[in-house]
């Protein structure tokens, strides 16, 4: 009796050692995928923090290319590429465009009509994947 009253003892008291070391291990692993995520959330600002560091130039490369087309094809058609490898990309904002305030930061309202249009883009907008990390500033006409 008192030989099988120890080994209950003994049982419980390594039931307990194996849910001590699974919790353990649980924790361990939930611990790891936290670091996991905080270094992509780290690499991912800084990575953002380069991107809007890079905008200022982005714009004159832009205003340099809209200028000298024909002279500078080479360099757009490599700007792109690399803009698409950033994960950037262009906020649509052609003449004729239906205003979106989401998307354009309006800099002029001309007409007075009930519809609102893209008229001019003063700076492009950009998307950094899904999300819009810049808006366009643009000119808007009311037709």
């Amino acid at each position: 009796m008192e030989e099988k009253m120890k080994k209950n003892k003994n049982d419980e008291k390594l039931n307990e050692l194996i849910n001590d070391l699974q919790r353990t291990r649980a924790d361990f692993e939930n611990y790891r995928k936290q670091v996991e995520i905080q270094k992509e959330n780290e690499k991912n600002a800084a990575k953002l923090a380069t991107v809007y560091k890079f905008l200022p130039l982005l714009d004159d490369l832009d205003r340099a290319i809209t200028t000298y087309e024909s002279e500078l094809s080479p360099l757009k058609k490599s700007l792109e590429k690399t803009l698409k490898e950033l994960g950037l990309s262009k906020i649509s904002s052609e003449e004729g465009t239906e205003f979106n305030p989401d998307l354009f930061d309006a800099v002029m309202v001309e007409g007075d009509g009930e519809k609102e249009v893209v008229a001019e883009t003063l700076r492009p907008g950009y998307y950094y994947g899904e999300e819009v990390l810049r808006a366009a500033m643009v000119k808007v006409k009311k037709i």
